[in-house]
């Protein structure tokens, strides 16, 4: 099996089998002049890596995730001490909302869940102004009243979606989220703008501890379509880290079936959220992807 590692042609030839594939994606057709006539403002991404976060039986080890997200978001943010640089996103007074994700197979983790409150504690927010919560956040008295959204799911194939994305992630926080199934769920980046969550968001963590990249069905999970990867994604703009973590997917398919395999559907959320949302960036070109840590098989 091949060790290539997805550049941006490939993913925009992954783009290119879209239905609607001229839209989703600025890089392919147009803008390409358009660049040569001004530098495109870049989306930072942080991809941190660490051999030791997981155990042998796969379990989260809490030390080294805690470290791997101090990394991570005092790279995003350039200020090297990371309680300082988790001021720059949370204030003392903000009532703060972790989303996470509680899917059975492969939720967040209690792990990434407690180092992210821990640093937002740090930060000066008393613990009864936080709560972390997937399900119940429409009924959750914190996230109702929430001011600071942290947002926090593992990448993985999804039946609806193409991909369980960070975008994807906020789906709970509508009455009835089979609204958005339709076309791929190809509106989820409206919910962004909803009023509980519209600007609050102030960081993004897509996990890639042991993501899942392959699966056929509703609520689809097999131990052989997910690997160790002992990654997290971070970055403020959902887009970018989802379009980051999408490009692994696709490298890990290709590995895995020794053939170009596009996501089935095909996660044309991600780009229609920039195309024609304009939640955030998509386009490889338009983000500056920094590596951290353990690079053996980073697939990017």
């Amino acid at each position: 099996m091949s060790n290539r590692r997805i550049t941006r042609r490939d993913f925009l030839k992954v783009a290119a089998v879209t239905p609607i594939a001229g839209a989703l994606v600025p890089g392919l057709k147009g803008v390409q002049s358009a660049q040569k006539a001004e530098p495109l403002k870049k989306v930072r991404v942080v991809l941190v890596r660490d051999k030791n976060a997981l155990d042998a039986s796969r379990r989260h080890n809490p030390e080294v995730i805690q470290k791997m997200l101090d990394d991570a978001v005092t790279t995003l943010l350039g200020e090297n001490d990371p309680i300082k640089a988790w001021k720059m996103l949370i204030k003392p007074n903000d009532i703060v909302g972790i989303k996470t994700n509680v899917w059975n197979y492969i939720p967040t983790g209690e792990a990434v869940e407690q180092a992210l409150k821990r640093r937002v504690m740090d930060a000066g927010v008393p613990e009864d102004s936080i709560s972390i919560d997937d399900r119940g956040v429409l009924v959750n008295p914190i996230f109702k009243k929430a001011t600071a959204l942290v947002n926090a799911r593992p990448a993985r194939s999804h039946h609806w979606a193409g991909m369980g994305s960070c975008i994807k992630n906020y789906i709970t926080f509508v009455p009835v989220p089979s609204d958005y199934h339709p076309d791929t769920c190809s509106n989820l980046a409206t919910i962004w703008y909803l009023r509980q969550v519209k600007d609050r968001t102030r960081l993004n963590v897509l996990v890639m501890l042991t993501p899942l990249f392959h699966g056929i069905g509703p609520h689809h999970y097999s131990k052989e379509y997910t690997w160790e990867y002992k990654g997290l994604i971070v970055s403020r703009d959902p887009v970018a880290a989802d379009s980051t973590g999408l490009r692994i997917l696709q490298a890990k398919r290709r590995q895995y079936f020794g053939e170009d395999r596009p996501m089935q559907p095909t996660p044309h959320h991600i780009f229609l959220a920039d195309a024609k949302h304009h939640l955030g960036v998509s386009n490889p070109d338009q983000i500056e992807l920094v590596k951290l840590g353990w690079d053996e098989d980073i697939l990017i």
